[in-house]
């Protein structure tokens, strides 16, 4: 009887442990969509002006609500969508920016794809 109880213990246990863990990768890979960009550092790492911080304000807003979207959307599509969201938010940018601050800006966008694995 010992035996019996102890056995479905750890069968319960390891049902619990299995079951934790594909919620916490679906957390995590929520977590790499959520970009929430904190426009004052942007802003002072592109050093942008009034008027641009306002527009790029706009502009970050709208590429985070595009990738929320993303990360609710099937598979498949995801790839398609995240090169939308990304050539729609790079030509709102480019107009917004100089070619320096441009060129700076690819470089921040890339890397922190890059660290969220969505570079692909």
């Amino acid at each position: 009887m010992k035996r019996l109880f102890f056995s479905v213990i750890v069968m319960m246990s390891m049902t619990v442990a299995f079951a934790g863990n594909e919620d916490n990768n679906a957390t995590n890979f929520t977590k790499a969509y959520m970009m929430e960009v904190n426009v004052n550092k942007l802003g002072q790492a592109l050093n942008l002006s009034r008027d641009q911080y306002g527009f790029m304000e706009d502009a970050m807003d709208v590429f985070s609500a595009d990738l929320m979207c993303i990360a609710s959307a099937e598979e498949d599509s995801r790839q398609a969508m995240m090169q939308n969201a990304l050539k729609k938010n790079l030509s709102a940018t480019r107009s917004i920016l100089t070619k320096t601050q441009y060129h700076k800006y690819l470089r921040l966008l890339n890397a922190t794809l890059n660290n969220r694995g969505l570079n692909k």
